[in-house]
């Protein structure tokens, strides 16, 4: 297993990490623009795998080439948000650099699968997907898997429960109009509604919706890492080892959930060729709306392109 990871930023050195420490890989690509970069984070990161009992074999390149036969490629590379910025306000400047990528993909790891990380994440994986002309089953967008997470994290701090008692999906595009399916959300098994009125409920949903935000304001010079590095970890490890855990991805839709030609975050099943299935859920009136908004909002984006 080769994967290689495109943009050695705080999300793409992050992703790296945690792929080694997993050993879910024999062998990680770190590529960057920046010379010296990609290379002294891969070598610091090479020097942890003694500590961590793992095997893999990890080097930094500036050369684009040495992608070449790899199973997955995963995209961070792009411009991250700064204060008062939204996802919408990047997606000239990181159009023009997803389709950079998107030939070096294309010719030097034609057989990949491609997860993209870039924002704004939905219209970036519709735009590879074109600029690669690859099967629309090997192009995913990372975005649901971290959304849900933070979701969950919102609800274990409000009830004060553990996390893996929560069971919760985010459907839509990676901003401000995505769906957390409140009426989904099971706490043990109980639906969240049993646990605290609807007012609450609202206020994660709105949290869960300005959760990147956050933490750009908080940090002030960047945007979240870890937990969107956590995520793309989430999804190669479902595709190594199909569980057949529904994992909500950007993907692009042909009719499923009455949209087409949009990539837009809904429920799927990954395994090694990349999406198996789109999973139908059975959604309320006020979710279909929302969702409705949402991937609209995801349609006029890609109109833009």
């Amino acid at each position: 297993m080769k994967i290689s990871i495109i943009g050695a930023g705080n999300v793409g050195a992050s992703t790296a990490l945690m792929l080694c420490q997993k050993s879910l890989a024999d062998e990680v690509i770190l590529v960057d623009v920046v010379e010296g970069m990609p290379q002294g984070k891969a070598l610091d990161i090479l020097e942890t795998m003694p500590l961590y009992k793992s095997d893999t074999r990890i080097h930094g390149t500036n050369d684009f080439s040495q992608i070449k036969n790899s199973d997955i490629v995963i995209v961070t590379a792009g411009l991250p948000r700064k204060p008062g910025m939204s996802r919408d306000d990047l997606l000239k400047v990181n159009a023009d650099i997803i389709g950079k990528v998107a030939e070096s993909i294309k010719k030097s790891a034609p057989e990949s699968i491609v997860i993209i990380v870039t924002n704004p994440l939905d219209a970036m994986t519709y735009h590879m997907l074109k600029k690669t002309g690859f099967a629309k089953n090997k192009i995913i967008g990372m975005a649901g898997v971290l959304d849900s997470a933070r979701f969950r994290t919102f609800i274990a701090e409000k009830l004060k429960v553990s996390v893996t008692e929560i069971s919760a999906l985010v459907l839509g595009g990676h901003g401000d109009s995505m769906v957390p399916l409140a009426a989904h959300t099971l706490v043990n098994g109980k639906p969240l509604s049993a646990y605290i009125p609807d007012e609450e409920i609202a206020q994660l949903v709105a949290r869960t919706r300005n959760g990147g935000a956050e933490i750009v304001n908080l940090l002030k010079t960047g945007s979240a890492f870890y937990a969107p590095a956590a995520s793309v970890v989430e999804m190669v490890e479902e595709m190594l080892k199909s569980t057949g855990k529904i994992l909500a991805c950007s993907v692009l839709l042909e009719g499923e959930y009455n949209y087409k030609d949009v990539c837009v975050g809904v429920p799927v099943k990954l395994h090694k060729n990349g999406v198996k299935s789109i999973e139908k859920l059975v959604l309320t009136a006020e979710e279909k709306a929302l969702l409705d908004k949402s991937a609209k909002e995801v349609a006029e984006q890609i109109a833009k392109l």
